[in-house]
């Protein structure tokens, strides 16, 4: 690239070569002018000395005597300082102030003698080879009676004019170099006054263009120059305020984005991320300035996302989906895209706005099978009811001891309907309470005191099958409890160690204080549970074995309330359980002391 030269470097040489140029023309025709005034004042006087000398030649002619004529030559020439020739007609020299006649060449060729054998006065200027000198000649006819007798021809040496000449010359030369020096000092005055301000302007452009929009530049005093000046800081101005304006927008824009809730990613028609909030960026596994600029197959690896991004480009409406995301664990997101348009309101790209509904998906499933399991354990009793109601109504049974037998079973079936019925409201009644619909009155309680009383509730069922209760438990392990509440968790935990472990088994109750927190454990030397039930162990109406769990009389609600009670005082709920072995599920309390 051609490298860019200062204004002063433009315009000072520029102004130097017309003050150059401008003095050499003067000089050049001023020493011209002066050259011709000379010789024009020279040929004069040459031409008023042949007048003057004429008579006194003319009479030596007619009758020819060539030897005064040579003497009167000689004689006029050295008093005068001028070089006198006669020549005749025919071109002969008779007379010469300088030379001797018969010596010199025929001068019929000579221009100004030429001239005056025509009749006219004749000039000229040229080098004598006979004088080895430049010389100027005026010639004039000589005439008697009309006729021409010859001609009387006078010259000098222009030496002492190219002399005065020369000397004039270096008078001008030495003038044009003190006006050609002031001309310069006055050019880069000039110039300077010129280019400064625009150097200024420069600077300030410069200084605008690294941020600096507060920075105001010096107004000129030049009308064109000050107009420039005001438009460029009313511009740097303007654009100061526009870009404080951008910035402020940018910054509400990136805090409504880092408060959101969901992910945002915006991209372009080209499919590269214009942005990405915080949320989207964690979600997957990377920084906001991450992903910028980078196409949505480099920075993001989901394919379903990819495809997500192609269809939501191609489509004029809004679409909606749910992808799933498998990291460390299992997430649903659910993606909503709407349309991004540019200031000409064309299509720019899309927004992508990301929820993670995991939480919200797996409480659906969880309804979904709620209902479902409420129906099939309602249902089941329900339609034995039925069932034995309508044969009784019949009157298909006569025998007593089946009449009675029918009744038992249908109690029986009632008692569960009542029980399934009266956990459900328990249930419902401690997720209140957990979301502070209700108010749960805590109180600073023994642990000791809520699992005594736990096993008297349970001791009776842990006698029919000849299991030993044996509890560990300080007195003096205190905390913030609702104790009816956590006596229910622990008789429904206690309650299914003892339902499936073996006769004549041993169930274990240890209740522990740590710094934080107590831990409150119930382990069994039962069946075990197999690790894949263990995660959906506390769900409602779950069952590892459906046909036994209906045997042993069990709603399928028990632990689930233990777990909300739990939850309920601040607390968490675990399990470990090894498949013939036995189960211990840990109760862990948040500790006051």
């Amino acid at each position: 690239m051609k490298k860019k030269k200062r204004l002063i470097s433009q315009l000072y040489p520029s102004y130097l070569l017309i003050v150059f140029i401008s003095l050499t023309a003067v000089s050049w025709y001023a020493s011209d002018a002066m050259r011709n005034f000379f010789f024009a004042q020279t040929a004069d006087v040459l031409e008023t000395r042949t007048k003057l000398l004429e008579s006194r030649i003319i009479k030596h002619l007619s009758p020819l005597n060539e030897k005064s004529v040579d003497l009167t030559c000689k004689e006029i020439g050295g008093i005068s300082e001028t070089r006198i020739t006669v020549v005749l007609p025919s071109g002969k020299v008779i007379g010469d102030s300088e030379e001797d006649p018969r010596s010199m060449d025929n001068h019929s060729d000579r221009k100004e003698v030429r001239a005056a054998i025509s009749g006219n006065i004749g000039d000229s200027t040229r080098f004598s080879r006979t004088l080895q000198q430049k010389m100027m000649y005026v010639a004039i006819p000589l005439i008697k009676d009309n006729k021409i007798l010859g001609v009387l021809r006078i010259s000098i040496p222009v030496t002492s004019v190219d002399n005065a000449l020369k000397s004039i010359q270096r008078k001008i030369a030495l003038g044009g170099l003190f006006i050609a020096l002031l001309a310069a000092i006055i050019s880069l005055f000039v110039a300077r006054r010129i280019s400064e301000p625009l150097e200024e302007m420069k600077k300030s452009a410069d200084r605008f263009a690294e941020g600096d929009l507060a920075h105001r530049l010096p107004v000129p005093d030049t009308k064109e120059m000050e107009a420039l000046g005001e438009a460029m800081n009313q511009m740097a101005a303007q654009l100061d305020s526009r870009i404080k304006s951008a910035i402020r927008r940018k910054n509400e824009l990136e805090t409504v984005l880092s408060s959101m809730l969901e992910g945002v990613i915006a991209v372009d028609m080209d499919e590269r991320i214009i942005s990405v909030n915080q949320v989207a960026a964690m979600i997957f596994n990377g920084k906001p300035e991450k992903f910028k600029g980078q196409s949505i197959q480099e920075a993001i690896r989901v394919s379903e996302l990819q495809r997500f991004v192609k269809r939501a480009l191609l489509s004029v409406e809004s679409i909606e989906d749910d992808i799933v995301l498998e990291h460390n664990e299992e997430r649903v997101l659910n993606m909503h895209s709407s349309s991004l348009q540019d200031a000409e309101k064309k299509r720019a790209g899309i927004l992508v706005v990301i929820n993670d509904v995991t939480k919200l998906r797996r409480l659906e499933n969880v309804r979904r099978d709620f209902v479902a399991n409420v129906s099939h354990e309602i249902k089941t009793p329900l339609t034995a009811i039925k069932g034995f109601v309508e044969t009784l109504h019949d009157g298909t049974v006569e025998k007593p001891e089946d009449i009675e037998r029918f009744f038992e079973i249908i109690i029986k079936h009632i008692n569960r309907l009542d029980a399934i019925v009266e956990d459900l409201l328990t249930l419902s009644k401690i997720e209140q309470e957990d979301t502070g619909e209700k108010e749960i009155k805590f109180e600073t309680g023994s642990i000791k005191d809520v699992l005594e009383t736990a096993i008297q509730v349970c001791q009776a069922k842990a006698d029919k099958k000849n299991i030993h209760i044996k509890s560990i438990c300080d007195k003096g392990i205190t905390t913030r409890i609702d104790p009816a509440l956590l006596d229910q968790a622990i008789v429904n935990i206690l309650d299914n160690a003892i339902k499936y472990s073996e006769k004549e088994s041993a169930v274990y109750v240890e209740c522990s204080s740590m710094e934080k927190e107590i831990i409150i454990s119930i382990k069994d030397q039962g069946i075990g549970i197999t690790k894949k039930h263990l995660p959906r162990l506390f769900e409602r109406f779950y069952r590892v074995d459906k046909a036994r769990s209906r045997e042993l009389g069990g709603t399928g609600l028990g632990l689930a309330i233990a777990k909300h009670i739990v939850q309920t005082h601040g607390g968490r709920i675990s399990v470990e359980s090894t498949p013939g072995k036995g189960s211990a599920f840990t109760i862990h309390l948040p500790s006051t002391n």
